[in-house]
C-alpha cells in the first residue's frame, strides 16, 4: 500500500517520464521512472501488528533510537517527563503510528527552523507538531519534528479522536524525527542504537 500523501509526486514524476519521452526520447524518461520508483518506495505503508498486553508503548516509526530515558530535554512539555527521542532516515517506512491507546486531547503546530534533525536542539527550535494522547495514569507525547530534507509534517487527528495503539496517524516527507515523551513512571525498554518498528516493536511499558 502507498500512503496518499505521495500519490501528488508519484503522478508527477509519471507525467515527466511520459513527457520527456514523448519529446526528447525514451531514454530521457529513464530519470524521472527512477524518481517514480523512489517515490513508490519512500511512501509504501505496510500493514503491521502491534503487540497484544496492556500498557505497551509501541514504536511510533521505523527509526533508529538516539535517545532512550533521557529526563532533560531541550523544548519538552512542561512537566516532567522520560524522552524516547528516534531517527528516521530517507530509507525508513516514513508513516507514522500511535504508541499506545487513549483519546487525542491536544495537537499543536510549531513554526520554526530546518536544522539537522539529529541535532539535540532541533526537537525544540525546528519546525514540529505535537500530539498529547490521554491515558490513565498520564499523557504520552509525540513530536513530528522536521529536519534538513523533511519540509512537510501530515497529521491525520485531531483532539477528541480516540487513538488506538498502532493506527496509522500521519508521515513525515524525506526523513526527519519523533520525540515521545513518557510519564516517568513508565519503564524503557530500548537503548541508543536499536532499531525500532514502527507499531510493532515496544519501546516501554506504563505504569499499571
Amino acid at each position: 500500500m502507498i500512503d496518499r500523501a505521495g500519490w501528488p509526486f508519484i503522478g508527477l514524476a509519471l507525467v515527466l517520464a511520459a513527457g520527456s519521452g514523448w519529446w526528447f526520447g525514451r531514454i530521457w524518461a529513464v530519470p524521472f521512472l527512477v524518481l517514480a520508483a523512489f517515490f513508490l518506495f519512500f511512501f509504501r505503508d505496510p500493514d503491521r501488528h502491534p503487540p497484544a498486553g496492556p500498557n505497551l508503548v509501541v514504536s511510533p516509526a521505523d527509526a533508529r533510537i538516539m535517545v532512550a530515558g533521557e529526563r532533560v530535554w531541550p523544548g519538552a512539555p512542561p512537566g516532567e517527563w522520560q524522552t524516547v527521542s528516534m531517527f528516521l532516515s530517507p530509507l525508513d517506512v516514513h508513516v507514522n503510528r500511535l504508541p499506545v491507546e487513549g483519546r487525542i486531547s491536544r495537537v499543536e503546530y510549531h513554526p520554526g527552523s530546518f536544522l539537522p534533525a539529529y541535532r539535540k536542539e532541533a526537537g525544540e527550535l525546528n519546525e514540529w507538531t505535537e500530539v498529547w494522547i490521554d491515558r490513565p495514569g498520564g499523557p504520552v507525547v509525540l513530536r513530528q519534528i522536521v529536519g534538513i530534507l523533511a519540509r512537510r509534517i501530515v497529521c491525520r487527528v485531531k483532539p477528541g479522536d480516540v487513538a488506538e495503539r498502532g493506527a496509522r496517524f500521519g508521515v513525515m516527507k524525506f526523513g526527519s524525527r519523533i520525540d515521545m515523551f513518557l510519564p516517568l513512571s513508565a519503564t524503557v525498554l530500548v537503548k541508543a542504537g536499536d532499531k525500532v518498528v514502527g507499531a510493532e516493536t515496544v519501546i516501554a511499558q506504563l505504569a499499571p
